[in-house]
């Protein structure tokens, strides 16, 4: 099996949604995760706070330098993620329809590297 790494892509500018909508949203991915674990595919999941929240690390004359904030800005930005479990891309894309449904924001699907597909 390959690993896939699902990117929930997050609009820097979006509105959240009221707390009905959200509700609905949570139930959503609550159900696309038993889905994933049910079918032996979850590895890991969680959301990010916002890149407000970040803290950026750099090596620097041989120590390190805290920065506050994004190490970028941009229109958007990582939310959340998963990692996931399957067999080749095209279940991986597979998983990334399903959760594009769920959460209703796009989803980015990408393998890891220098893994075997099989």
């Amino acid at each position: 099996m390959k690993h896939y790494l699902l990117s929930v892509v997050t609009p820097a500018d979006g509105v959240p949604p009221d707390p009905a909508e959200m509700e609905r949203i949570m139930r959503n991915v609550e159900g696309f995760h038993r889905e994933l674990q049910q079918a032996g595919a979850w590895v890991f999941d969680g959301g990010l706070s916002a890149p407000s929240t970040a803290t950026v690390v750099r090596a620097k004359d041989g120590g390190t330098v805290l920065t506050d904030g994004p190490y970028i800005e941009g229109k958007e930005y990582l939310g959340g993620l998963s990692i996931i479990k399957a067999p080749d891309l095209d279940a991986g894309l597979d998983w990334g329809r399903k959760a594009a449904l769920a959460i209703g924001l796009p989803i980015e699907v990408r393998p890891f590297e220098g893994e075997v597909e099989g």
